[in-house]
């Protein structure tokens, strides 16, 4: 069930809705971080003004140049730890198109679903940022004392959540945010192992960037398929 899931979400990459959602979120993440890199160069360069007086050394002028030049690889550096968690987050509100994408070609029957407004899914895609990253930081520690397995203690945990998020959102379009919890309950080691599939591309660079749309698409297809189970033709 769920490698048939993931490989039906693969073979949809194609698809021009998902295309346009996976543009959408890496837009929007790119004019973040670049917004980001020219508020931060502003700011500071207030702080420090054109010009800073240095023991022995006397006015420096280069500041500016200095901030905005250093600033670069600190936002590349940056980029490479939050792009993910942050285009995941952006392309979150978006992936109500990926879920209907995938209902139109493989489940046509289905009537119209219930679609969370745009801002239900801001709130939905920040507070899942903010536990992913929080949660993230904490197993830092684990990390650090149970280093050999660090691999299965990131994927274990990002499966975890990632299964969680992308279940529900799949599942509340159908049955509604409490059918969804209900669904999760039952299949809880179900959808856990299918959020590990997910997890595992995140330690991969770009095909990571993936993962938002990969996971609505698998999942929407996980839901299908354990409701078809549940209830047969």
């Amino acid at each position: 069930m769920i490698p048939a899931s993931f490989l039906a979400a693969i073979g949809q990459l194609g698809d021009r809705r998902f295309q346009a959602v996976l543009l959408k979120g890496l837009g929007i993440t790119v004019a973040i971080f670049v917004a980001f890199y020219f508020v931060f160069v502003t700011v500071v360069g207030w702080f420090l003004g054109d010009s800073v007086s240095l023991p022995w050394i006397g006015s420096v002028t280069w500041v500016d140049d200095a901030i905005s030049w250093g600033a670069i690889p600190l936002m590349l550096l940056l980029s490479v730890f939050l792009m993910v968690p942050v285009a995941s987050a952006i392309t979150g509100i978006f992936l109500d198109d990926v879920a209907q994408a995938v209902e139109d070609r493989h489940y046509p029957g289905l009537g119209a679903a219930s679609e969370p407004s745009l801002a239900d899914n801001f709130r939905d895609s920040l507070s899942f940022l903010g536990v992913l990253i929080l949660a993230n930081i904490l197993a830092l520690i684990l990390y650090v004392f149970l280093a050999p397995f660090a691999p299965f203690i990131f994927w274990g945990l990002n499966g975890f959540l990632l299964g969680r998020e992308y279940f529900t959102l799949a599942a509340m379009r159908r049955v509604g945010r409490e059918g969804a919890a209900q669904l999760r309950k039952r299949h809880f080691v179900t959808i856990w192992a299918a959020g590990v599939l997910m997890a595992v591309p995140l330690t991969v660079p770009l095909v990571n960037l993936l993962v938002p749309i990969l996971g609505a698409a698998t999942f929407t297809h996980l839901f299908h398929r354990l409701e078809a189970r549940r209830v047969p033709a």
